[in-house]
């Protein structure tokens, strides 16, 4: 199997989430307070992870989605250039979202000689960053306050950091299996009983 290959290490998965200054316990206390006009106090990063960890968080400094060029200009090279500094080789895994299947992030790709990993269209559970990452990391902020957005991604990525090798190579046993039970299945998405 493909997880007993070499090739797993060349693997980045990326994917978005928003990081919020404050990660409530309960819903009750998700409530939070600002002047008309004034933005949530939540910043949006982009995550990329591989078997070995860590490769690099790149917030959203300007906007609030993730378009094509942020994506090709400012976030992708960042996360090619990291990359390169541990293996030639890149293999990218990343969702259906616009800005990552847009004819200017294929081409940007091709240029970068940078391998694409197939994504199952509609299937949350078969990225390691929504099954793994953010939730274990927003689980372990859970209940802090942080004075600033930036505050809170710079929390997020030391706790990223923190996470030991074991726990990413678990991580990667359970993608691959995930992505066996998917072709198992025929692609068909079921909710756990």
């Amino acid at each position: 199997m493909y997880e007993n290959s070499k090739n797993v290490y060349s693997i980045v998965s990326g994917d978005e989430s928003w990081i919020y200054c404050f990660e409530p316990e309960n819903k009750r206390q998700s409530a939070v307070w600002v002047f008309q006009g004034e933005e949530k106090p939540t910043k949006m990063v982009a995550t990329f992870v591989s078997k070995p960890g860590q490769i690099a968080t790149v917030p959203l400094n300007e906007q609030r989605t993730v378009i094509a060029d942020w994506y090709i200009t400012i976030c992708l090279p960042k996360v090619i250039t990291e990359l390169r500094k541990i293996r030639r080789r890149a293999i990218l895994h990343q969702d259906n979202a616009n800005s990552h299947t847009s004819q200017k992030t294929r081409q940007y790709l091709t240029e970068e000689n940078v391998e694409l990993f197939d994504h199952s269209s509609y299937s949350p559970d078969l990225s390691p960053n929504d099954f793994f990452t953010f939730l274990k990391i927003k689980n372990r902020l859970r209940g802090q306050r942080f004075q600033s957005p930036e505050e809170a991604v710079d929390a997020f990525k030391n706790a990223v950091l923190d996470l030991p090798a074991n726990e990413w190579n678990k991580c990667f046993e359970n993608w691959f299996e995930r992505m066996q039970m998917c072709i198992n299945l025929r692609r068909e998405y079921f909710e756990k009983q």
